[in-house]
């Protein structure tokens, strides 16, 4: 029996997994962060329709359309999604498998009169992912290499047994070899498949090496390529039955103490932590009560996770009584075996319980830090994330001191020339009258012409760090080309 393989590619995954939970009408993107610059990660249909493309700067994006809604990326999340629609793929085959990060691929041998032939299996296909707000392009050949070609090329149905006559008017971009191979093609004039069948296999396997001639049988079928469903995750759950039932406090922590070292066994023999624990308890009135906890970092120490659940069984309702404990690792990352100090513990474990015992009132999200940024402008050395969802990065540098708080540059009003370039010994800010005692500077820095920053518009600013008699250590600075003095911050 010949194999039939269909290709899904979803050519907007990040931005209409965002939109799914939050619609939007009008142009949106969803951005990367990379280096000290924020690019378009991926583009929903109103945006690409006013002319943005995929990994334009932010800066220029927003010149060009003003109305932009952003998002940040998150590619655990996009992975998480994809793994999600490769479980609901299972619904028309076992033989369901990721195809990079934006697709999946469907072994459908033998499986198509099942659904109504080869197009009604792929309409409904479509029309199940369109209902769910997802953009797909399908492709449905002989080989796996074919059938992704077809995906994001041309899509639609390569009759059985005709897969070279549908690869040979494709660009050779689709036979997946890496982006420098395929600009070298071009410039030899070889744009199709077709165009490269017909040159001999020895001389392309000279130039570009066995990987061209690889990808070019896996798509025409001399050549198998495997397709791995996605396996089961393992479960990370635990139960207790009780012979009588429990209501005090005590008795439902040594119950969930004795559920976190079972689960805790299981997850270091994974070598596992979980993010997000459930312990659903379970009454006699066939109720249920239930404490969640979010952890700031992956753990499986059965010990600490018990403290941290303590707020969240002081709300435990037992009503008539407890007859049923079970516990679940319902969010669960990679944990490796950590170097432990002097003191028995892990490098920063202090600071993520203190993370978690906050979030727990607060939300995790709501805890930010500062991380330092390529920038030597003062409000760009730095941009928040979640503490829970980022580590610590590298350390400041800074050719000067810089102050801890920043803010909107405010002028000042001074009796003396504005167009002097050195601090004004008498000046008024914030209506409080100031003297200057000390002075230090100027620094003097130019605008990054990359980004389009309004503050930034009046050109060079020479900054000074003035102490006044007041107890004020303010950071100022002079622009010269329109004279004039603010103050940007204040040191402590």
């Amino acid at each position: 029996m010949k194999r039939r393989i269909v290709s899904i590619w979803f050519p907007r995954l990040p931005s209409e997994r965002v939109l799914r939970r939050r619609p939007i009408e009008g142009p949106f993107a969803v951005t990367l962060h990379e280096g000290n610059h924020d690019r378009l990660h991926c583009l929903n249909q109103a945006a690409a329709a006013l002319g943005l493309e995929r990994g334009m700067g932010l800066a220029d994006a927003r010149a060009y359309v003003p109305d932009l809604v952003t998002h940040p990326a998150d590619r655990h999340g996009d992975a998480r999604f994809l793994a999600l629609l490769a479980r609901w793929a299972t619904r028309y085959t076992p033989f369901a498998g990721l195809d990079g990060d934006d697709g999946l691929i469907l072994d459908m041998t033998g499986a198509l009169h099942l659904f109504g032939g080869e197009e009604a299996m792929l309409g409904d296909l479509k029309a199940r992912l369109a209902r769910a707000g997802l953009s797909a392009r399908l492709g449905l050949a002989d080989t796996r290499g074919a059938a992704a070609a077809l995906a994001r090329f041309a899509p639609g149905i390569a009759a059985e047994g005709e897969t070279a006559a549908a690869l040979s008017r494709l660009s050779v971009a689709a036979l997946r070899v890496a982006p420098a191979t395929v600009t070298t093609l071009k410039r030899l004039g070889l744009d199709t498949i077709a165009d490269l069948t017909a040159l001999p296999r020895a001389s392309l396997a000279r130039r570009f090496g066995m990987e061209l001639l690889e990808r070019l049988d896996q798509a025409t079928g001399a050549r198998g390529e495997a397709i791995s469903p996605l396996a089961e995750p393992p479960h990370y759950g635990v139960r207790m039955n009780l012979p009588e039932p429990i209501g005090l406090k005590a008795d439902v922590t040594a119950v969930l103490a004795r559920l976190l070292a079972r689960l805790c066994d299981r997850l270091k023999a994974r070598e596992a932590g979980a993010r997000g624990l459930v312990l659903t308890l379970s009454r006699v009135d066939q109720s249920d009560a239930i404490a969640e906890l979010r952890l700031a970092r992956p753990m499986r120490d059965a010990t600490r996770i018990a403290r941290l659940f303590e707020r969240s069984l002081d709300k435990i309702d037992a009503g008539f009584g407890i007859e049923r404990a079970r516990l679940e690792a319902i969010d669960v990352e990679d944990l490796p075996a950590e170097q432990i100090g002097a003191g028995g513990a892990v490098k920063g474990e202090a600071l993520d319980d203190l993370v978690t015992r906050l979030g727990t009132r607060i939300g995790l999200d709501n805890i930010r830090r500062f991380q330092p940024a390529e920038s030597h402008i003062p409000e760009r050395s730095f941009f928040m994330a979640p503490a829970a969802w980022s580590k610590p990065e590298g350390h400041w540098t800074a050719p000067r001191p810089r102050p801890l708080t920043l803010f909107t540059p405010e002028p000042l009003l001074s009796d003396q020339a504005a167009q002097s370039r050195n601090p004004p010994a008498r000046f008024t800010w914030r209506r409080i009258g100031l003297h200057t005692a000390r002075a230090e500077g100027p620094e003097r820095i130019a605008p990054e012409w990359w980004f389009d920053d309004p503050d930034w518009r009046s050109g060079l600013r020479d900054y000074w760090r003035v102490e006044t008699r007041e107890g004020f250590r303010l950071f100022m600075f002079h622009t010269p080309q329109a004279p004039n003095w603010f103050v940007q911050g204040q040191f402590a």
